[in-house]
């Protein structure tokens, strides 16, 4: 038996500091023991957390609070992962260089350079992306979740596109469930 698939533990940071930015941290701890997640009070993951956490937290914030209230704070969950991506683990080097391309080429080279760590937010899901017949980015969440995940890698790779490739970047978002696994497209304007 393999064991479960990890991931970065900013799905979960961000996440509850997008809770705490909305809600204030007394709220945010209420909300969390109200939705069986009171174990990450004054508790945050330090280091690589089994997907299931993630997932487990999303069902519960959209069973608790609403779709379109947890794809808010997911959204602004993946704006905060990449501002934490720009700033430790994406090398300043590197940055300089995607600047300095067009944005096809600065594109392609970013996203080719995240398919090597995808593992590290896809988990046991899929990651692709191509550039015909437009800039595109698909993941594929075949852990149980429920779609409004699709807003955490929309709010990262918009606000990482944004940042790297060019400042006028938009995405359109098609995300939606598929025989048990969630699709998340994204059609990248550059």
């Amino acid at each position: 038996m393999s064991s479960p698939s990890r991931i970065g533990p900013n799905s979960i940071i961000q996440t509850v500091g997008a809770l705490e930015s909305k809600y204030e941290k007394p709220a945010t701890d209420n909300l969390l023991k109200k939705i069986g997640q009171g174990y990450l009070i004054n508790n945050l993951p330090s280091e690589m957390v089994e997907e299931s956490k993630f997932h487990s937290l999303v069902l519960a914030l959209q069973k608790e609070i609403g779709d379109q209230t947890t794809g808010a704070i997911l959204k602004e969950s993946g704006e905060r992962t990449a501002k934490y991506l720009l700033k430790v683990r994406i090398p300043a080097p590197f940055q300089i260089i995607v600047k300095l391309l067009p944005p096809g080429p600065a594109f392609k080279l970013f996203l080719f350079a995240i398919s090597k760590n995808a593992w590290t937010f896809a988990g046991s899901g899929e990651f692709s992306y191509g550039s015909k017949p437009s800039p595109n980015i698909k993941v594929k969440v075949t852990f149980p979740s429920h779609p409004v995940v699709g807003n955490f890698y929309l709010g990262t790779f918009n606000a990482l596109l944004k940042e790297l490739v060019n400042p006028k970047t938009t995405i359109k978002a098609d995300i939606r469930k598929d025989k048990g696994a969630i699709l998340c497209s994204y059609a990248c304007n550059i």
